[in-house]
């Protein structure tokens, strides 16, 4: 998956001097067994930064989460430790069905594995835009230039 190689190297440029990066991306891995080789990968990857953005970026996405009470599972992802679980069926109830259906449209995946794709992806994917253990200030800038790099857009 050459393209997230590029992706993930020129958006979080300092994270290339960490070791375990270079061992092999987790979210790659994660998109690759996902997509199944491809560009279904990538889809899912840009639907899944997509509605990161539309919930407010990643400081969005914690104000989500606390009001469902699930502060700490989106907390783990942040912090250095292991990136706690989360079910499809509970980030259908936190996105809401119409997100979800978005989210299914724009991965290029059925509807019903919506919520069980996006709970493989999206702890991995919020855990490498803070490979630092907290969300940076510029964070959400960030995800838009990556964002935009996997649809072609000028940054």
């Amino acid at each position: 998956m050459g393209l997230l190689d590029g992706i993930l190297g020129k958006v979080m440029a300092g994270r290339a001097n960490d070791p375990q990066a270079q061992e092999g991306n987790p979210l790659e891995s994660i998109l690759s067994g996902l997509g199944g080789g491809g560009g279904k990968g990538s889809l899912i990857l840009v639907a899944a930064m997509a509605l990161l953005q539309k919930s407010g970026g990643l400081s969005g996405l914690m104000q989500l989460f606390q009001q469902h009470g699930l502060e700490g599972q989106a907390s783990s992802w942040i912090g250095t430790g292991a990136n706690q679980a989360i079910s499809g069926d509970v980030l259908s109830r936190v996105f809401g069905a119409s997100a979800m259906s978005s989210f299914a449209s724009q991965a290029g995946i059925a509807p019903e594995e919506a919520g069980s794709t996006l709970a493989k992806v999206l702890p991995e994917l919020v855990n490498q835009f803070t490979p630092g253990g907290s969300v940076a200030p510029d964070a959400d800038d960030l995800l838009s230039q990556g964002l935009n790099l996997l649809k072609g857009s000028p940054g």
